[in-house]
Parts: C-alpha cells; structure tokens; sequence
C-alpha cells in the first residue's frame, strides 16, 4: 500500500504558480521602487533534472522556476524545482551581495537555506507507504570573476553547504574554475554561449574530480532560448553516473526599473 504524493505535489505547483504571477503582479506596481530596482528570472523545463553534485539529481523530467530581484548591489534569488509529476526536487532561498563590480573584475558572496525533497518507500507496521523525505541544507559561497573581454571571463568558485540531517553527508565542498564565452555570432540575430569548469568537489570523507559545461542558443529579442548542460566524471569516490546530460528549453524574462520613466523596459 503506499500512501498517495500527490497532495504536496499540487501544493507546490501552486505555490510555483502563484509565487510567478504575484511576481508579475508587483513589477507593475508604482511603488515598487521602494523595494527593488532590478527584476528578472526564467522559467524552464528539461528532459532531466540533473546537479553537478549528485546527492541533488532528480534524474527526471523537471520544471524550474528561477527570480532574481534586488536593490543597489544586494540580491534575493529563490530558486523552485519540481519534477512534471507534480513532485517537489527543491527549493533555494539565495541571498547574494555584490562587493565590487567593473569592467574587469566583480565580486560577489552568497547564503541560503535550502530543502532538498526525495520520494522514499517506508515500512510503517508491515505496510509499505511512498513518503516525500525532506533534507535541509545551509550554504553560503563566493566568486570572483575575471573580465578578459566584454564577453569572455573567467574565475575561481567556492560553495560551502552543510546538512542539517544526520543520515546524509554533512559537510559539502565544492571548489571549480570556471570560465564563460558569451554571445558568440552564429548568425546575425542568433548567439551561442559556453560556460566550462573544472571542479573539485568533497562530500565528507568522499572526493572526486568532474568536468562540466553549460550550453545555451539565443536568439535576439526572442524570450525562448535552449539550454544544455553536461557533466562528466573525471575520477570520483563519490556515487553517482559518469556522464550526465539534459536539455532545456527556456522562458526569460529580464526586466529593470528605470525610475526616470515610471516603466520597465526590456534588457538585453
């Protein structure tokens, strides 16, 4: 017998749904100025949810909602990820603060708390019930970034995550160089974008060696782009596949309030 999901997997969906539209709702408000300056985000669905650290892979079809809203150099970026059957994968609450940003250089750090879901089977009296288990985590990292062109960057990556529970690795590093090759003319309207990185990562005892690369195609004042990523075992303690890969389609919507005209405009 296992005991029916699907009540917390609506409850999710509508909070994702909700959460989007009060987030449009807001942006057209008069007073918004008050709160923030800055709103954008993107909605996307894959063929699979994947993570570069493995304990966080849902290996399934996912959705994901992602907001960036701020003022001045500070940032709230949440972060919903639920699988297309209705189930919740995770959720994450960035704070991010921009220290120092130029044309050469930017620093920013970051913190959040976060839920990790994962669907379990139980034993309950001799009976056998499909339960959501939830994880919690805190986290906080930093990254400097190198501007070597307009388009073209590069720069070390450090995240520190810690588990609140007991049975799962309590202590997570993650250490990466990555670099980014932005806006690359395919054709006159149309741009690719590349982001590979090299990464360290360390989950308690356990350590390995991955390399990963994110893949994008964009096409001018077009709000659907597509997305790739894959990742790939180099020499890895840690469980999990040596080679993973999705793609995703993407809806964006990137927004800045300009105080000076009372209205957003669209940036590029």
């Amino acid at each position: 017998m296992k005991r029916s999901t699907n009540h917390l997997g609506k409850t999710l969906l509508l909070t994702f749904l909700l959460l989007l539209t009060t987030s449009f709702a807001f942006t057209q408000s008069s007073d918004s100025t008050d709160v923030f300056n800055h709103f954008s985000g993107a909605i996307s669905i894959t063929n699979k949810g994947i993570s570069t650290i493995p304990s966080f892979t849902l290996g399934k079809p996912a959705a994901e909602l992602d907001l960036w809203v701020g003022k001045g150099n500070l940032r709230f970026e949440p972060i919903i990820r639920i699988s297309l059957e209705g189930k919740p994968w995770s959720l994450i609450f960035w704070w991010r603060y921009k220290f120092v940003e130029n044309d050469k250089f930017r620093f920013r750090a970051g913190a959040h708390p976060a839920l990790l879901f994962k669907t379990i089977t139980a034993e309950t009296n001799g009976t056998s019930q499909e339960i959501i288990r939830t994880y919690r985590y805190l986290a906080t990292d930093l990254a400097p970034t190198f501007f070597l062109t307009k388009n073209i960057s590069v720069g070390p990556y450090y995240l520190y995550s810690r588990s609140l529970e007991k049975d799962v690795a309590r202590n997570t590093h993650y250490i990466s160089l990555t670099g980014s090759f932005s806006n690359i003319k395919l054709f006159e309207d149309l741009a690719f974008s590349i982001s590979p990185q090299v990464y360290y990562l360390r989950l308690d005892q356990q350590d390995g060696f991955y390399t990963t690369s994110g893949f994008s195609l964009r096409k001018k004042d077009f709000p659907f782009s597509i997305a790739a990523i894959i990742n790939k075992k180099i020499d890895s303690q840690i469980a999990g596949e040596d080679f993973l890969w999705n793609v995703s389609l993407v809806y964006s919507f990137n927004k800045k309030y300009v105080a000076s005209e009372m209205s957003f405009i669209n940036k590029d």
